[in-house]
């Protein structure tokens, strides 16, 4: 149910609700490995082709991120200012937005998505695998978009444990399609890298369902999980202006991605599968870092609503421990073992040892990961996130530069690329949190509790 952030331990808010949301996007990321794991049957192209088709999920989180970031911003201040009005304005307004760019986003996927892979894939048969299988799971990324947003409205009202029950009840749906669709157990039509994107799209479409069935009964701040009231031009633009620099950070990444794939593609399809393998993992082993990150939004976002500077602070420095201690445990065991994670999703002896190698040397920047990941829910909370923008487009020097050097000289190998990816991630850490001690100190200057809340709705 529905929480109140603005009293209580703090230590204890952030930990209850990053539990919850970690498990969520445990399963959220294996909609993802799901996919890899039976695809990888398929062989080392078809393993390229979904993780390059991966990408493409990349620039559709972009412009998600940029309705979900914004609408949970604005919905947990006005929570922690009492304002329950404003929130449930704000949320119909996000979800009107977030339909829209659903269906801007399956014109454009189906549209343009082979001519964009063509432009970085190592072959033509990676091309044409990435591209049946985006023709599987676009639908599955359209729905992402109203999900994302019921799901922030939630997260900001306190509420964590319904969005992972749903969660893992569509990735245990999605386990059981699988491999009926992709090598057709039970039916007898196989249909390959195809049948993996249609799978995880049913799988999106039963949570969307089972999330507007559940969400009027778990929070009583916003009455309707689907209001389409008439079109607010000016909390558009509220939200869009929040929202719109976490879309740059999840469009960085994205081009970020596009280079590796663009400077690695004369070392062949294995390197392009080894990569698009050790990032997916490296991905899924950031997840307890980024649920701690996500939980410091609508904590630190209520209190700073409320007023609470002084618990904004706490929030910042609690979540900064709890996410380095657990990188220190991720870093040792991706420097131990890291072929134990990537043997499930690369049955190919050549792909297994390139994942590996990856996620050993990038592994080093860890810990610096998750503090970028503090900071960037600090400034969502903050209801700025231009600073993580600008320190994410640093990696465009640090790392792009010399990554599209290396790709000229004849003596780089792959794990020179994988040490400029590191350095540059300790960069970025430094500029974000410089960017981090000056906000909190503009933000929180005077911070004083609003006047005259709203009545708590029943």
């Amino acid at each position: 149910m529905q929480q109140d952030l603005t009293s209580g331990p703090i230590t204890r808010k952030l930990l209850g609700m990053a539990g919850f949301i970690g498990v969520g996007l445990v399963f959220q990321t294996a909609y993802f490995l799901v996919d890899l794991y039976f695809v990888a049957s398929q062989g080392a192209t078809a393993i390229a082709g979904v993780g390059l088709a991966g990408n493409v999920f990349f620039l559709a989180m972009a412009a998600s991120q940029m309705v979900a970031v914004g609408g949970l911003s604005l919905i947990a201040r006005s929570i922690g200012a009492k304002a329950f009005g404003d929130a449930e304005r704000t949320y119909d307004q996000a979800l009107w937005l977030s339909l829209l760019l659903a269906v801007v986003i399956l014109v454009l996927g189906y549209g343009g998505s082979r001519a964009a892979l063509s432009l970085i894939a190592a072959d033509q048969a990676t091309v044409d695998a990435g591209a049946t299988y985006l023709a599987g799971f676009l639908p599955a990324v359209a729905i992402m978009f109203p999900s994302g947003v019921m799901v922030s409205a939630l997260r900001a009202a306190g509420v964590v444990r319904a969005p992972m029950m749903i969660q893992m009840g569509t990735v245990m749906l999605n386990v059981v399609l699988a491999p009926m669709l992709v090598a057709g157990w039970l039916t007898g039509a196989p249909l390959g890298v195809f049948g993996a994107g249609l799978a995880s799209s049913i799988s999106a479409l039963a949570g969307l369902i089972a999330t507007i069935i559940l969400f009027p009964r778990v929070q009583t701040i916003i009455k309707a999980p689907v209001a389409l009231v008439r079109i607010d031009p000016a909390i558009w633009r509220r939200i869009v202006g929040i929202g719109l620099p976490s879309a740059g950070e999840f469009l960085l990444m994205f081009l970020t991605a596009g280079i590796v794939y663009s400077v690695i593609r004369h070392f062949g399809s294995e390197a392009q599968a080894g990569y698009g393998v050790g990032s997916r993992v490296m991905q899924a082993v950031f997840l307890p870092a980024m649920a701690v990150a996500f939980a410091v939004a609508p904590v630190a976002g209520q209190n700073f609503g409320a007023g609470r500077g002084d618990r904004v602070r706490r929030t910042v420095r609690d979540a900064a421990v709890i996410s380095s201690g657990l990188m220190v445990v991720l870093t040792l065991l991706c420097q131990l073992r890291p072929e134990i994670l990537v043997h499930p999703f690369a049955p190919d002896a050549e792909v297994v040892r390139i994942a590996s190698t990856f996620l050993r040397i990038i592994s080093l920047n860890f810990i610096a990961t998750g503090l970028i990941f503090i900071c960037s829910g600090t400034f969502q909370a903050l209801g700025d996130t231009r600073p993580a923008l600008i320190a994410s487009a640093s990696r465009l020097v640090t790392f792009g530069v010399p990554a599209l050097w290396l790709s000229t000289q004849p003596w780089a190998r792959l794990e020179h690329i994988w040490f400029a990816s590191a350095a540059s991630v300790a960069i970025h850490a430094v500029i974000a949190l410089l960017f981090l001690r000056r906000e909190l100190g503009r933000k929180l200057a005077g911070l004083t509790p609003p006047a005259q809340p709203e009545a708590a709705p029943a």
